[in-house]
């Protein structure tokens, strides 16, 4: 009976000193992810921070890859591409799902194209090229034209 309790202690001790472990672990964790910018989630995606305008406040990134970005207010500016001049608009929450190269089931961004916004549903990289899924179309820049994040207006 003696050698049972002795075991028992020892167990739920054990038991004990995982839980305080894990938990220090996780704390750990927590505490680098939030010096993590959704500006460094691009670049380890291989995509450039440019992408994102400036003045982002926070980010949400699920382990499937849902990234959601917060800005303080909608945002819009135009911007200079491959001899073009495109106006473009984030919402104050957009976003979509990340992956090394990819960038699929974008909202809350859009493209002034003549007269009409228009919604992205994708980014690609493939090489130096940016591909912009924009309903039925795409549209090829270099990613040298975003290097820097464009502030907003």
């Amino acid at each position: 009976m003696a050698k049972q309790q002795i075991l028992l202690l020892i167990l739920v001790a054990s038991i004990h000193h995982i839980a305080y472990a894990a938990a220090a672990t996780t704390s750990a964790n927590l505490t680098a992810d939030a010096t993590t910018t959704a500006y460094d989630i691009l670049e380890k995606n291989n995509f450039p921070r440019g992408l994102l305008p400036k003045g982002v406040r926070s980010y949400i990134l699920n382990p499937d890859g849902k990234l959601e970005v917060t800005l303080s207010r909608e945002c819009r500016f135009p911007v200079n591409l491959g001899g073009q001049r495109f106006n473009l608009q984030f919402a104050s929450t957009f976003g979509g799902v990340i992956h090394a190269g990819s960038i699929t089931e974008v909202y809350g961004v859009d493209v002034q194209v003549k007269y009409a916004w228009l919604g992205f549903s994708q980014v690609d990289r493939a090489g130096d090229q940016l591909t912009f899924h924009v309903q039925q179309f795409t549209q090829s820049f270099p990613v040298s034209g975003f290097a820097e994040s464009p502030s907003c207006t």
